[in-house]
């Protein structure tokens, strides 16, 4: 497998229910406005279909078909069943992202992975801060005083604006490629 470069990866971590989701589909339109072309990786920890049963896609992939892309003039989607259940890294995903469609690639979860994230926390959950213990983390957004002092960026969590500004001029400093 090839070194997949970070330089445009950045990613958002959290605990769950800190609003991850809800910030980066704040944030993608105000990158968009910017003329930055942006990709999305999502983590899940759930099985998922994006295809029915019925449909000729999922009959075919359940018939033993792997992968199976679905396409047409205003989208496409690859559909890969994996033969050994198992985490996959962040660097095995991206392998299958086209980079050169794309200024930025977001990414949602992976947050034990060693890349550049910006920490989403919410002192009402009761969780412990990530940052002390990820040299990855650049910035946090958060709704609340953190317990403990930190140099990195702050940002109002429900401010989303002032958070792509700094995801903008961080793509800028360290380059797409």
């Amino acid at each position: 497998m090839s070194q997949i470069k970070l330089s445009n990866v950045l990613g958002f971590a959290g605990y769950s229910g800190t609003g991850k989701t809800t910030l980066l589909k704040q944030i993608i339109p105000l990158l968009k406005e910017k003329g930055l072309r942006v990709g999305l990786v999502k983590k899940s920890h759930h099985d998922f279909e994006i295809d029915k049963p019925g449909k000729d896609s999922y009959e075919l992939r359940k018939a033993g078909a792997s992968p199976v892309m679905l396409s047409s003039p205003i989208r496409r989607a690859i559909i890969t069943e994996h033969d050994v259940v198992r985490e996959r890294s962040l660097a095995e995903e991206l392998s299958f992202f086209d980079h050169t469609s794309v200024d930025i690639i977001l990414v949602e979860g992976f947050k034990l992975e060693h890349f550049p994230k910006i920490e989403l926390h919410r002192p009402s959950q009761g969780k412990p801060l990530l940052f002390p213990e990820d040299p990855c983390i650049i910035a946090i957004a958060t709704d609340g005083k953190l317990p403990v002092e930190t140099e990195l960026p702050q940002f109002d969590i429900n401010s989303p604006i002032p958070i792509a500004n700094f995801i903008y001029n961080f793509l800028l400093y360290h380059g797409t490629n």
